[in-house]
C-alpha cells in the first residue's frame, strides 16, 4: 500500500518525496479532479494526502468521497503558507457523517 501526496505547494511535494511519498503539484479544480480519480483508480495506493488548500477547492466531492468510500483513506494535510484548524475540519466531518452537531 502506498501513499500519494496531491500538494499546491512545490515544497511540500519536494518534502514529502524526501521521505519516499510520491506526489504531484496542481493548482485548478479540474487538475485536482483528474489526479484525484487516477488516485483512486490506483489499487496500490492506500492513502492519499491532500493539502487544505486544494480541498477547499472542491470540498464537497472530497468529504462525499471520504464517507463513501474505504479505500483509498483520504487524509487533509495543512498547506504550508495557511494555518490548520483540525478542530473545525473535524466537527464537519463528524457532522456530515452521522449528523450530530459537536
Amino acid at each position: 500500500m502506498k501513499f500519494f501526496l496531491i500538494s499546491d505547494n512545490l515544497d511540500s511535494c519536494t518534502g514529502f518525496r524526501l521521505a519516499g511519498v510520491e506526489g504531484v503539484v496542481v493548482d485548478t479544480k479540474e487538475s485536482l479532479t483528474k489526479h484525484l480519480n487516477n488516485c483512486i483508480n490506483d489499487s496500490e495506493i492506500g492513502i492519499i494526502l491532500i493539502t487544505k488548500k486544494l480541498v477547499d477547492l472542491d470540498r464537497d466531492r472530497i468529504y462525499d468521497l471520504k464517507l463513501k468510500m474505504s479505500k483509498p483513506l483520504i487524509v487533509e494535510i495543512p498547506s504550508p503558507d495557511s494555518p490548520f484548524q483540525l478542530t473545525n475540519s473535524i466537527t464537519k466531518y463528524i457532522r456530515d457523517a452521522i449528523g450530530i452537531k459537536i
